[in-house]
């Protein structure tokens, strides 16, 4: 009987954290804030734009485009202000440093990994990710610039 007592306040902490966690909603363009919408302009000349989101993370709000240029994904977070918070790259495997190639295939396990993107937040680059598949699992994992693990994700 203690499972019944304890899973639901199993679960009702499993929703709050998620409730904490970046909560994501689609927008369109015509919701960015104006100075959002010019940084948006300025970020992706040549660029397709597949969408915008406005994002909530530790109670702040951000504005996210999701583009494509020269075939590879290019996720740019903006501050309310059209300040850049973060962009995520699509970068080929082979052109990282060594160290971040061996800091990936190692966190990898054994997966496949899929697709791996440069984190850059406020001009600096923090973090490598990579998407990864064994079987029918996916997830992510990520090493800092000099492939070690980060002592917390970006």
């Amino acid at each position: 009987m203690p499972v019944r007592f304890y899973y639901p306040i199993a679960a009702s902490v499993l929703i709050l954290t998620l409730s904490a966690a970046a909560q994501e909603k689609k927008i369109d363009r015509s919701s960015l804030p104006p100075a959002v919408e010019k940084a948006v302009s300025a970020q992706t000349q040549g660029a397709t734009i597949k969408g915008f989101a406005e994002e909530r993370e530790h109670g702040k709000t951000f504005y996210e485009v999701e583009t494509v240029l020269d075939g590879h994904t290019r996720d740019i977070l903006f501050s309310p202000d059209g300040s850049v918070a973060e962009i995520e790259e699509e970068v080929a495997f082979d052109s990282l440093p060594a160290n971040a190639q061996e800091g990936l295939t190692k966190k990898a396990a054994g997966a496949k990994i899929t697709k791996v993107e440069s984190l850059t937040k406020k001009g600096k680059l923090v973090a490598y990710e990579a998407n990864v598949k064994k079987g029918t699992k996916s997830s992510e994992i990520q090493v800092g610039p000099d492939g070690k693990n980060l002592t917390r994700e970006e």
